[in-house]
């Protein structure tokens, strides 16, 4: 792949667009209203809208390595006031997907050190389940940082401030078979 290819797509793409809608780009311009506020890892095979289906204007996203919900991140709690004050999304999707190497890395420990202080957030998230499983396979540490992910949304103050009542939902992609999974539902429980 190379520039080309997304100069090419990308006509592609508005032509398709103007081909289902001539008012489109339009209608776009004239802002957004999304439904969902979706916290999900950078990697490139877990775009949100994708993977969902779900056409532009209907996902307001944040995205990194290992969909964490940090408190000390202003990016994200930035996102999520926005989210929720402004945008008013009526829901929260936590997405995690298999094969994350975010979350290889907090288990494994091999990770450049640039990244130190970013994996350790990953490991704080599933130390607590390496600590009571033996030997947890990669999908249960990536279903667990998922639902660890939905119980730090529930407790962040911007979330406890304006969000209460909106619903959290925790989802794994599997990018080896497509399939979305409904993982929080153990979260909703514990908290």
């Amino acid at each position: 792949m190379d520039i080309q290819n997304i100069e090419i797509s990308h006509h592609q793409f508005i032509e398709k667009m103007k081909q289902q809608d001539p008012h489109f780009f339009k209608k776009l311009g004239e802002g957004q209203e999304p439904s969902f506020f979706v916290i999900s890892c950078g990697d490139s095979r877990t775009c949100p809208s994708v993977i969902t289906g779900m056409p532009l204007g209907e996902m307001f996203s944040h995205r990194n390595i290992g969909n964490q919900v940090s408190l000390d991140d202003q990016s994200f709690q930035a996102s999520l006031e926005f989210s929720l004050d402004v945008l008013k999304v009526k829901y929260i999707i936590v997405l995690g997907h298999t094969k994350c190497g975010g979350v290889t890395a907090a288990r494994t420990g091999d990770y450049n050190e640039g990244m130190k202080g970013w994996i350790k957030k990953i490991e704080k998230s599933i130390e607590t389940y390496v600590s009571t499983h033996d030997h947890p396979e990669a999908r249960e540490l990536e279903e667990h940082n998922v639902r660890q992910q939905v119980i730090n949304l529930k407790n962040h103050p911007v979330y406890q401030r304006i969000g209460e009542g909106i619903p959290i939902i925790g989802l794994l992609f599997d990018v080896e078979s497509g399939e979305l999974k409904r993982v929080n539902e153990i979260a909703e429980k514990t908290t």
